[in-house]
């Protein structure tokens, strides 16, 4: 029987330093059905030269397509046109500046067609652009081969044991259709909400251990600049939770949504202020998610949430400037 085809879909945004390294690492794959679709996202620097010259001088064994965006229109509508056009049984989001391991793709099909699952995933590793320097910063903390029920993969997903991240995950194309798990046009840097719809919805998954993917850090990353636009981006991002959470019916799905909310604003404050240390930046987006949800009076008598949780909750719903000063004494200034 023919190994199914994959689709690598990729994002083209001001990656002209980046992409032909990314491609090599495609090129090195030892899975060799699958299609490449390259998704122009009206990129303004030299990066569509940079892939044309690239595919002139190296000879590729499978289908490669170019497809452009009629405007800028952000990561999510790219990664949603790759679900939409994919023609292969899995699709790979693999991002311009990073890589995968000659052995990434074979690995992540064998796994999902050992356990029949509508998403597979695996570790990756982060590499300093600079030095080179390889550490292990986001790890899997779930130990299982597969997961059999949605049940099962909602609560994994909540208690922070699966990881959050688009890339490095085999999708079954069919199903994420079906199910409509796609990107929210207009927000970016939403792989926890995706991840967080997709769990709310995913049947069957299973986990390859290795790391195949390396997600490199260099001075444009996302991480090093973010900035008001950022903090409004998370604010919705917590207020589609706050929906699901208002919307649940099932009592503990309700109560681990609640505390997702509660980590999940509790984060993000830290973040914020990492990244500015700006007092007016962190007071807006601390007022914003007071409208959130939180534990009431009677959830601090509840075992159903940590010591921890209750404290979270407590340090975020102070008055604003009584909020501010505490977390600077804890966080510094």
């Amino acid at each position: 029987m023919q190994n199914p085809l994959v689709t690598i879909s990729i994002p083209i945004f001001k990656c002209e330093n980046f992409i032909e390294r990314c491609l090599d690492s495609v090129l090195a794959q030892t899975y060799t059905h699958i299609e490449l679709h390259l998704v122009n996202d009206q990129t303004s620097d030299n990066s569509i030269q940079v892939i044309e010259n690239y595919f002139q001088k190296n000879t590729v064994a499978f289908p490669v397509k170019l497809v452009h965006n009629e405007e800028n229109s952000g990561l999510s509508v790219v990664r949603n046109r790759g679900i939409d056009e994919a023609n292969g049984k899995y699709l790979f989001f693999l991002d311009s500046d990073d890589t995968i391991t000659p052995n990434c793709i074979e690995k992540l099909v064998k796994t999902a067609e050992q356990y029949n699952s509508e998403l597979t995933f695996a570790n990756l590793e982060c590499v300093n652009q600079k030095t080179l320097e390889i550490s292990n910063c986001i790890t899997i903390q779930n130990q299982k081969k597969s997961i059999e029920s949605n049940q099962e993969y909602f609560l994994d997903y909540m208690n922070g044991t699966l990881v959050s991240y688009a890339v490095n995950k085999l999708l079954l194309v069919e199903f994420f259709r079906e199910q409509k798990i796609y990107f929210i046009k207009g927000l970016f840097a939403q792989d926890e909400l995706w991840s967080f719809h997709a769990a709310q919805k995913v049947n069957s998954a299973a986990i390859v251990q290795d790391s195949t993917y390396q997600y490199y850090l260099h001075e444009n990353s996302v991480i090093h600049n973010r900035n008001k636009r950022n903090f409004d981006n998370w604010i919705t991002i917590g207020e589609y939770f706050n929906q699901a959470y208002t919307s649940e019916k099932n009592s503990e799905r309700k109560r681990k949504i609640l505390q997702f909310i509660v980590d999940y604003k509790h984060l993000t404050l830290q973040m914020n202020w990492k990244a500015q240390h700006n007092d007016d930046l962190w007071k807006y987006s601390y007022t914003a998610y007071k409208k959130l949800s939180s534990l009431s009076f009677f959830d601090y008598f509840s075992s159903h949430f940590s010591a921890d949780i209750k404290k979270k909750n407590l340090l975020d719903n102070l008055p604003t400037s009584l909020g501010l000063y505490i977390f600077k004494k804890r966080w510094g200034n």
